[in-house]
């Protein structure tokens, strides 16, 4: 099963999925399966674990309906899995104020764990928006989101784009005011 031809958006609905996403180590493993399927040793592999640590995180992933296995081989006797993911995105449920917010998490540590000496992109703005400039400057980066990703081509480097576009609390705010 090629990328081309999963769902575009898997929803997290239930708690077992959710705590399935919410491991770092699980994140980074649909990071590898999020363009080509990859069997386990493939995993271990690319996210530098042990294959049993890297079996068991992909069995939850799997339970939780999150990859699947999407071709089968037969290699000295033993059957290959190659999994993938189960769509072409993720949609987490909203954590609600004050909750963690999972995805950002992730790219924090992606982020921190990324080669120090390599060329990154990192910035933050502070904006005052009225609502519609607020909407249009939301869809605007969904949609360069989207126009990268279909360009994607898994013989080159990975590359994370995470955005977040927000009101931030009326607290922060006033905490940061220098007047």
């Amino acid at each position: 099963m090629a990328t081309e031809d999963l769902p575009e958006t898997f929803r997290v609905t239930t708690d077992e999925q959710l705590r399935a996403v919410s491991n770092l180590t699980r994140h980074r493993i649909m990071a590898v399966l999020r363009f080509e399927p990859a069997t386990i040793t493939q995993i271990a592999e690319r996210v530098g674990l042990a294959k049993g640590s890297s079996s068991y995180h992909v069995r939850l992933l799997e339970r939780a309906g999150l990859v699947k296995v999407v071709r089968t081989r037969k290699v000295r006797g033993v059957t290959e899995r190659y999994y993938a993911m189960a769509a072409r995105s993720i949609e987490l449920p909203d954590p609600g104020e004050g909750g963690p917010d999972v995805l950002m998490r992730h790219a924090v540590a992606d982020l921190e764990a990324s080669p120090a000496d390599g060329e990154r992109h990192v910035r933050m703005a502070h904006l005052r928006l009225t609502e519609e400039q607020f909407a249009e400057l939301g869809a605007r980066l969904q949609a360069l989101a989207d126009e990268y990703r279909e360009l994607s081509d898994p013989a080159l480097p990975d590359a994370s784009l995470v955005f977040a576009l927000f009101h931030p609390s009326a607290r922060v705010q006033a905490e940061g005011d220098t007047k």
